[in-house]
């Protein structure tokens, strides 16, 4: 869908989200506190980028020393992308799923080192129908999915009359592994805090490159990160936050004569936060293509989503994230992600 399409449709589903969010924690008494605003953990769950994920963001504050922040991640991805040029096609019609385990340890005052181990899943899955009476009911363009059969599982690229890729048997296992660390730069006190960290990753090749889990080689990221929390009075708080970076890719058994070694991405977006309990949130992500030499957008082309929804504050040590991802430049991305992250600091 285009972006105009993506940000109606990311609108309504976020409004009932939150609705829901609203009366879930009336329903749990709303006895929590500061609802603190961080960008979403989201990444690009398309099955050729997934196994080359730009990473999340991050805060842009870092843990006290000996403080330990557990985090669990889970995210449903609707895939629906179909497209061919004279000497290439691309079949990517599936659902995939991402638990992921994060753990971040506050070291000292200016040093966080953390790691996080994903579990990747495959399926046909059961979204196609709800994602296709969605776009009916609110007019939006389901991109020729009623020619295809519903929760189908195939993901397949031909390039010059040769199979490059086939995959349609789903499962579930480990991913990349990632070593996470940062660098506190800048952290700003009193009500209105700007605050600035510079974040690394390693990816390690520990998923199984065949079934799509992991690309089979090693990467590197570097990005920083910052933020600038602003007091709105009565009204709450506002966070702007934002992140820009680059990763080394390193040679990979997918696609490998096409992929390329080096990728730049970045997130902007805010939150307002109207009441202790909860965040409202909206951002959007951007990495650059992963792959060359094609003329399909799947490949070729830079991803640009948006994630909306919110965080609900169960404490002030606990919080849930709630989102919907759509892709803002089509074909380059699911075509909707539904994202939950539950996090609890010790």
């Amino acid at each position: 869908m285009n972006r105009k399409l993506a940000f109606q449709h990311s609108l309504v589903v976020c409004i009932g989200i939150l609705a829901g969010a609203a009366a879930l924690s009336t329903a749990l008494g709303a006895t929590a506190r500061a609802a603190e605003i961080v960008p979403f953990r989201t990444i690009n769950m398309s099955p050729l980028a997934l196994i080359h994920p730009a990473p999340a963001a991050g805060s842009a504050r870092l843990l006290a020393p000996r403080e330990t922040e557990v985090t669990l991640i889970a995210d449903a991805a609707n895939n629906f992308a179909v497209d061919s040029t004279a000497n290439e096609s691309v079949h990517l019609d599936g659902e995939t799923y991402r638990v992921a385990l994060d753990l971040r340890y506050g070291v000292t005052p200016w040093f966080e080192a953390g790691i996080q181990v994903p579990f990747i899943g495959t399926s046909g899955g059961a979204l196609d129908s709800f994602v296709e009476g969605f776009h009916k009911v609110f007019d939006f363009n389901n991109g020729d999915r009623d020619k295809y059969p519903q929760d189908e599982l195939l993901f397949s690229y031909h390039r010059d009359g040769t199979e490059r890729l086939h995959y349609d048997d789903g499962g579930f296992g480990i991913g990349d592994v990632r070593l996470n660390a940062a660098v506190r730069l800048h952290e700003g006190t009193g009500e209105s805090r700007t605050s600035l960290a510079l974040r690394g990753s390693l990816k390690l090749p520990t998923g199984e490159s065949g079934r799509l889990r992991g690309s089979g080689g090693t990467d590197f990221a570097l990005w920083l990160t910052g933020s600038t929390d602003l007091p709105v009075g009565e009204w709450g708080h506002l966070t702007f936050f934002g992140a820009g970076g680059g990763m080394v890719m390193g040679d990979g058994d997918v696609l490998a004569d096409q992929q390329r070694n080096a990728a730049g991405f970045g997130t902007l977006g805010f939150g307002w936060s109207p009441a202790s309990w909860i965040a409202l949130k909206v951002q959007g992500d951007w990495h650059s293509a992963f792959y060359r030499a094609s003329g399909l957008r799947e490949l070729r082309t830079d991803t640009i989503t948006i994630t909306s929804g919110g965080t609900i504050a169960f404490s002030d040590r606990t919080a849930l994230d709630i989102g919907v991802v759509e892709d803002a430049s089509v074909k380059t991305a699911p075509d909707v992600v539904f994202h939950l992250a539950l996090s609890h600091r010790f």
